[in-house]
């Protein structure tokens, strides 16, 4: 068996092989001391008691996390349908040819990038008295939406300058060669931190929960707060954290999925062949010469 050599680091000997195994072992050993230690903690503490647990049996709290969950997704259904078009609405302003645009887009994806998520949601929910979900969706919003401008911008940026003047050389106007070349080209490079900013939006709608927002971790708190359950703080946590990670997890093969379903070349979904350089720039039928 030959081992290919490699110009980043020296290939590693039956000595180094070993220490790497070694400290391999080491660590899984300390990582089940740390898991036992954590799972011993629980018992010790009677996380799992019956007691704990048995607010779980009852209809209407598995009625009141059910409604903290539909809340929840309503929140971020909400946040992604309007943060995209924010986003790139104002990607589109700062790559504009216009400076008075271009500034003006610049100042306001700055602005809500450094205000705290906190602080816009509190500001639109207190002074301006909107209801609990549009204040919470309006601050995410706000933020998301001016990282995802951020993304849109560096994604279009980021397709070779070729593929801009070849567009232009063939007659298309700038929302053509920005519609029909760079895009396309730039949103496969951009969909793994949109997937990733969609999930910090996610997470962010628990935040919701100190406006009063019924969301899913505002049901949480009120199971785990309530003494005829005996405050089972521990078991809600270990309830409501799985099904934010299964939401994100699902956000993750979304975007491998639709990833996978762009790399398919046109003869794979049964399109016409077309030529070499056409199929380079990405363009349309409609828009090709």
């Amino acid at each position: 068996m030959t081992v290919e050599s490699s110009a980043l680091y020296d290939i590693p000997g039956p000595k180094a092989l070993a220490r790497h195994r070694l400290y391999g072992g080491i660590a899984l050993l300390a990582i089940a001391a740390l898991i036992g230690w954590i799972v011993y903690m629980l018992f010790h503490t009677h996380q799992f008691t019956a007691a704990k647990w048995t607010a779980f049996q009852y209809e209407g709290v598995q009625d009141l996390l059910l409604r903290g969950l539909a809340n929840t997704l309503k929140a971020f259904g909400w946040t992604v349908l309007f943060a995209l078009p924010f986003g790139a609405l104002f990607a589109v302003g700062r790559l504009s040819d216009h400076r008075v645009v271009r500034a003006l887009s610049t100042l306001v994806v700055e602005f809500f990038r450094a205000m705290p998520v906190l602080v816009m949601i509190f500001f639109i929910f207190v002074a301006l008295k909107v209801a609990p979900l549009w204040a919470l969706v309006a601050g995410l919003v706000f933020y998301n939406g001016s990282v995802l401008a951020e993304v849109f911008r560096a994604g279009v940026l980021a397709v070779l300058k070729g593929q801009r003047e070849a567009a232009f050389a063939l007659g298309l106007r700038k929302y053509q060669v920005m519609a029909y070349v760079l895009v396309p080209q730039a949103a496969r490079a951009m969909l793994p931190a949109i997937i990733s900013q969609l999930v910090v939006a996610l997470k962010d709608t628990s935040l919701g929960f100190l406006i009063t927002y019924e969301e899913f971790l505002h049901a949480g708190k009120l199971i785990a707060t309530n003494l005829d359950y005996d405050l089972p703080f521990i078991p809600v946590v270990m309830v409501i954290a799985p099904v934010y990670i299964g939401m994100c997890l699902l956000l993750s093969w979304f975007a491998h999925w639709v990833e996978r379903r762009s790399r398919r070349s046109p003869s794979a979904r049964g399109g016409a062949p077309v030529a070499p350089a056409e199929v380079s720039m990405g363009l349309p039928p409609s828009a090709r010469p």
